[in-house]
């Protein structure tokens, strides 16, 4: 382990105050004790990242790291409608990482969990030959409003928020101009340090029934697992599907293919009754939150289906796959 003192590591990195001191046990103990309210039910979800698998110190510093690690588990709580309250954080650290370094992660961690009022309460830390980043994450939704894949039936709009696609291009520019990354900062900071989606997920669980999906893997992925968790069959057009000036601008043969395949947006796409959709867009007009109809849903056995100029085509669950690389 690059640290001199896996203790004093630990002091470091404790917080100095928590959001929720009443409800929780933290740092300190064997485990952490946390309590929800009645009427509330925990959503629960983890994620890991790999150094040279999810990440690279070449497209991205310390900080956006651990930014990044907490976003990802953040993104799928949103999705499920719900707030994100605690967060532990589990790391494996090779000694080619310096101590400042390893701060910095855990500061971009604190300052996105801290705009939404999150607890660090606990973790692991181990040596190892590659740095793993796994953080897990306890949110809460009120008892039956959580938003599921499964909720898509004939009939209702499919939309998304945002545009999709500029992480990959961010990437792309960081793979290839990291040193000079260029005029695309916009791309650059959706790689770097997504931010996701929690006050559309608050709005939409407001609403009778939404089927939700982060779009972590790909708008292609994310609407085949709706389709399928539904067994409904989802069209859309391909004029429709929202992609930033600055990605066209940056790449205009490649952005569509970012948009569909290319992940890591961490938006939010899904579907709401069509005689719902004029009420979720003035309420996203208000919250001032993009959100755009990309498509409709029809009776079916779980496809995707994108129209465009040239016909219709079946798509593909294209997109980031960790047993999959080539």
């Amino acid at each position: 382990m690059s640290i001199s003192d896996e203790f004093a590591f630990i002091k470091d990195i404790q917080p100095s105050r928590l959001f929720h001191e009443e409800k929780v046990v933290g740092i300190g103990d064997d485990a952490a004790i946390v309590s929800l309210e009645d009427g509330y039910e925990k959503i629960v979800c983890v994620d890991t990242m790999v150094e040279d698998v999810h990440f690279t110190r070449q497209t991205m510093a310390p900080f956006d790291i651990g930014f990044k690690a907490l976003a990802a588990n953040i993104s799928d709580v949103a999705a499920m409608g719900g707030y994100p309250l605690y967060y532990l954080v589990s790391i494996t650290i090779p000694k080619s990482w310096k101590p400042e370094e390893l701060k910095e992660i855990y500061d971009g961690m604190k300052q996105l969990g801290d705009q939404y009022e999150m607890d660090l309460i606990g973790g692991d830390t181990t040596s190892g030959k590659t740095m793993v980043l796994s953080v897990f994450v306890i949110g809460k939704v009120e008892t039956g409003k959580r938003l599921l894949r499964s909720n898509a039936k004939e009939g209702d709009v499919v939309f998304v928020s945002g545009t999709v696609g500029d992480a990959a291009g961010g990437l792309d520019i960081l793979l290839h101009n990291g040193s000079e990354p260029g005029a695309y900062p916009s791309l650059i900071t959706k790689h770097q340090q997504p931010k996701p989606q929690v006050s559309l997920g608050r709005i939409l669980c407001s609403y009778e029934r939404v089927s939700l999906n982060d779009v972590s893997d790909g708008l292609a992925s994310e609407l085949l697992e709706i389709a399928e968790a539904s067994q409904v069959d989802i069209l859309i057009n391909k004029e429709t599907i929202p992609i930033s000036d600055d990605l066209r601008d940056f790449n205009a043969e490649k952005a569509f293919s970012w948009a569909m395949t290319g992940g890591e947006d961490f938006e939010l796409v899904g579907s709401i009754p069509k005689k719902d959709w004029a009420l979720l867009q003035e309420e996203c007009l208000r919250s001032g939150i993009s959100i755009t109809r990309i498509g409709t849903v029809h009776t079916g056995t779980g496809q995707v289906v994108l129209k465009t100029d040239e016909g219709k085509q079946k798509l593909k669950k294209e997109g980031y796959n960790h047993f999959n690389r080539s």
